[in-house]
């Protein structure tokens, strides 16, 4: 009797999970996501009639979709509004491809997202302010779009963010104070947008900070004395701005720096601890490009 029930068991379990599968809210956010980025064309498609678990750079883990990789794949259009159904979210890479449109709000949504890659696209507008609401995520990278407007204040949001690059877009305005929020960064490029003003004295407060390229833009005034608590740097590159005074930069622990890049022809220190024949021009990874 009881082999009989433990049978009985195991056929109801296996019932329920054959029966088991990923929500239909984050099913058909997936599926807007195909038609919205005319899924047709891409590289590597879907075949809407099988179960997403199947789909190309789609993960699924128990019932939830946690992943989606569709870098370099080819794909166009907007995205919809309803990526923000997929609440479980911790990696979104779309890097290398010829998305365009805004970004939509519904990114705030995404609460569970650790790793979110846009670069490489043709995505215009503003950087939406929910953007902070996405207290989990620790790699930000929209370099090389058309993002334009200001950084949003609510940036400072991000609380466990390591790398931030909005480099290569056309943002303008005053770098945000609330960057200086950002105490786990170890990466941020800001290079060639258009922001102007000074750099606030709270991004003195980056301490992990390893890199930082505010290279090609308009900023100005002075060098933040508090830049010399910055002692993690590696690379540095400011060039090619309006600042009016450099003084500050010799308070800088430059002995551990590989790169540091300023306008020296228009002002001379003595950094005897570093080897001026490393530095380079500011640069934009390309981390994600397939040999």
């Amino acid at each position: 009797m009881k082999k009989i029930l433990c049978l009985v068991l195991i056929g109801v379990l296996s019932s329920v999970a054959v029966r088991a599968e990923v929500p239909m809210d984050e099913k058909q956010a997936l599926i807007d996501l195909y038609y919205s980025t005319n899924g047709a064309s891409w590289k590597a498609s879907w075949d809407l009639e099988t179960p997403c678990n199947t789909w190309y750079g789609v993960k699924v883990v128990n019932d939830k979709i946690i992943e989606i990789d569709l870098f370099h794949n080819n794909l166009s259009g907007t995205l919809p509004m309803s990526i923000g159904k997929l609440v479980h979210l911790k990696k979104l890479n779309l890097a290398f491809n010829a998305i365009s449109g805004k970004l939509p709000t519904g990114l705030g949504l995404l609460k569970e997202l650790r790793v979110l890659k846009l670069e490489m696209n043709r995505f215009k507008g503003p950087l939406p302010n929910t953007i902070g609401m996405m207290a989990k995520l620790e790699e930000l990278s929209i370099f090389n779009n058309f993002i334009s407007g200001s950084i949003p204040e609510t940036i400072g949001g991000l609380k466990n963010l390591k790398v931030l690059n909005l480099s290569s877009n056309n943002l303008k305005g005053t770098i945000p104070k609330s960057l200086g929020d950002l105490t786990k960064l170890e990466s941020l490029g800001l290079f060639e947008n258009g922001l102007d003003g000074n750099i606030p004295n709270e991004m003195g407060n980056l301490s992990k900070l390893k890199e930082l390229v505010l290279a090609n833009n308009q900023l100005g005034g002075e060098i933040p004395k508090e830049f010399g608590q910055l002692a993690s740097l590696e690379i540095f590159q400011i060039q090619n701005n309006n600042f009016n005074s450099f003084k500050n930069l010799g308070m800088m622990e430059t002995k551990g720096m590989l790169v540091f890049d300023y306008d020296k022809e228009d002002a001379q220190f003595d950094f005897k601890d570093i080897n001026f024949s490393k530095t380079r021009m500011a640069d934009t990874k390309f981390e994600d490009v397939e040999d």
